[in-house]
């Protein structure tokens, strides 16, 4: 009984380390890991959404990354590496995406949103005071009550 656990154990402990490395990819030269790093850097993790690609442990990311890694060996440049991950997952797949006219909101709104509101913020305390209204003999008879109570 005790040998069947403790060969199950064995058996689940290296079904583990077989899963580990088969997922580990070899190791890469110098270039292409230099490559490598730079393009997974600019690249975010469509799960996580704010981790960069080289930093997720998402299964989609390691697909990811082995992706990127085959089109480097592939000889595609940096350009053709991102266009082809734009066109498969949109812009968001980019943590700096392109400056153009579906991107301006992401680019720009920010900043037209500050601009509006230092406008307001400035009209507010430009604007000149209004002349107290004074109270009438009952509302100040009322605001004793209330005070009173």
């Amino acid at each position: 009984m005790i040998r069947m656990a403790l060969s199950g154990w064995m058996l689940g402990l290296c079904l583990l380390a077989w899963s580990a490395a088969a997922q580990a990819d070899p190791p890469m030269s110098a270039p292409v890991q230099a490559r490598w790093d730079h393009i997974a850097a600019e690249l975010r993790c469509l799960v996580c959404q704010n981790e960069s690609l080289a930093s997720s442990n998402a299964e989609l990311a390691v697909d990811l990354r082995r992706e990127v890694r085959s089109l480097i060996e592939q000889g595609q440049s940096d350009a053709d590496i991102r266009s082809f991950l734009v066109r498969r997952y949109g812009d968001f797949v980019l943590y700096k995406p392109e400056v153009k006219p579906v991107t301006w909101l992401l680019w720009f709104g920010p900043f037209v949103l500050l601009v509006l509101a230092l406008a307001v913020a400035w009209r507010l305390m430009r604007r000149t005071p209004q002349a107290a209204v004074p109270l009438t003999e009952s509302e100040r008879a009322r605001v004793r009550q209330w005070l009173e109570r």
